[in-house]
């Protein structure tokens, strides 16, 4: 074989691989904690205000598995109000088993959730909520079973 036949057969074999380069980054999934990350960025001020409201409250957010399924306990202080929020059980390694729940507590400032309802996997229960006058944010690790 001459050198001019050795040179087309380098410039294929490079061709195929740089394609096979990129038809391999085409179909790679990436993971992204949001997809409106820069928008969730912007508002990050307002996650470490809550986070000071909540470490003001006496005891902190309670999250965790009975046999019953997964109880949320809310501070002595947030009983008998009026509480709005939503809660993130997030998956770091899985974004199919996040599950968004809207905060609704009882009197006593707990919620249930039933054990079918989020798919055993280690978590990050990340609470926001707000009473009439202040906004609170916690974050707990929980594994689900």
């Amino acid at each position: 074989m001459n050198w001019g036949n050795k040179l087309l057969v380098a410039f294929i074999v490079f061709g195929l691989g740089m394609g096979y380069l990129a038809y391999r980054s085409m179909n790679t999934n990436f993971e992204l904690v949001e997809n409106d990350y820069y928008k969730q960025e912007l508002r990050y001020q307002q996650v470490i205000d809550g986070k000071k409201e909540a470490n003001n409250l006496a005891l902190p957010v309670n999250v965790e598995q009975t046999a019953d399924g997964i109880i949320l306990q809310l501070p002595e202080e947030m009983k008998n109000k009026t509480i709005s929020g939503n809660i993130w059980f997030y998956c770091a390694y899985d974004a199919k088993k996040d599950k968004k729940f809207a905060l609704k507590t009882n009197n006593a400032g707990m919620q249930s959730f039933q054990p079918e309802s989020i798919t055993p996997g280690n978590y990050t229960v990340k609470i926001n909520w707000s009473d009439e006058e202040k906004k609170y944010y916690a974050e707990k690790s929980l594994t689900v079973l």
